[in-house]
């Protein structure tokens, strides 16, 4: 067995006890050490991360792991890189952009200025998507869009605003469907194989770091995104993120989750109604 096999067949079994403990000692490192809290994700994609960087650091146990990770800061971004939410695409959820576009664009029409903000951002397609989106509309000029990771080598690709040529093609049809006008191919230019998206959409975003764990509100918003990002998180965690979104949306303001989230189980599901049916789109009707 070649050095480094050892952590990726791991992955294929459950997790002893000693390795359970490791991987708390691992994360109150990490808490200790960079001020990032893992210690609430959910076990089963934590776990696979971080046997992967494992595999890929070449260590064996995840107390080797530890010791290489808190010595090596570039490991530790490498780390963020794995185990962070770096998924994301744009106009992933067509029907959810078609239902911003006809529920929440006609209240953002009746502020003279507003706050959007979405959470777990990483590398910043769907941001782009949804300033594209304001901007159909005619109102991304009044908008104030806060775009917010832990992961500063995500944000530093999100506020680049260029990516595959191929990938961004590839959301054409989505965009269509998600009632976009005209091509979406009208908000970039083509640089060699990288589509660079118009830095007009950038100049009403704020990137900024922050992280639902640890972080709290900062703002008064009308609009919050955090969609696929909340799955990833145990009960306690989640509960601690819905209170910070609660309490960062003004009444009346919209929230937009991902299709496998709810607020089925959340203490303040009564103070929200589902703006569409089938869409995960909720008002908040009252403090």
């Amino acid at each position: 067995m070649r050095r480094g096999e050892g952590a990726a067949l791991r992955l294929d079994g459950a997790g002893s006890e000693l390795e359970e403990i490791e991987i708390k000692l691992l994360l109150e490192g990490i808490q200790l050490a960079y001020g990032y809290d893992f210690r609430e994700y959910a076990l089963n994609p934590l776990r696979r991360g971080i046997f992967a960087e494992m595999a890929r650091e070449r260590v064996s146990t995840v107390s080797a792991y530890q010791d290489r990770l808190l010595h090596d800061a570039a490991c530790m971004q490498r780390f963020l890189g794995t185990v962070g939410v770096n998924v994301t695409s744009m106009f992933r959820d067509p029907e959810l952009m078609l239902a911003v576009r006809e529920e929440v664009v006609p209240l953002l029409r009746t502020y003279p200025s507003s706050r959007v903000w979405v959470a777990g951002c990483a590398t910043g397609e769907e941001v782009y998507g949804f300033a594209i989106l304001l901007e159909d509309e005619g109102v991304l000029d009044r908008c104030s869009i806060y775009a917010t990771d832990f992961n500063e080598d995500m944000l530093a690709v999100a506020r680049m605003g260029s990516y595959p040529l191929e990938r961004i093609r590839r959301y054409e049809d989505a965009y269509r469907t998600s009632g976009g006008r005209g091509s979406l191919a009208d908000h970039y230019s083509v640089a060699g194989r990288s589509a660079r998206f118009d830095r007009r959409l950038a100049r009403s975003v704020t990137w900024a770091k922050h992280n639902l764990a640890t972080d709290g509100s900062f703002n008064d918003f009308h609009l919050i995104v955090c969609a696929n990002v909340l799955i990833y998180f145990r009960e306690s965690l989640q509960e601690r993120a819905h209170r910070l979104i609660y309490d960062s949306l003004i009444r009346g303001g919209f929230l937009a989750l991902g299709k496998r989230e709810s607020l089925v189980s959340r203490p303040d599901r009564d103070h929200y109604e589902q703006a569409r049916d089938g869409v995960n789109l909720f008002r908040k009707t009252r403090w």
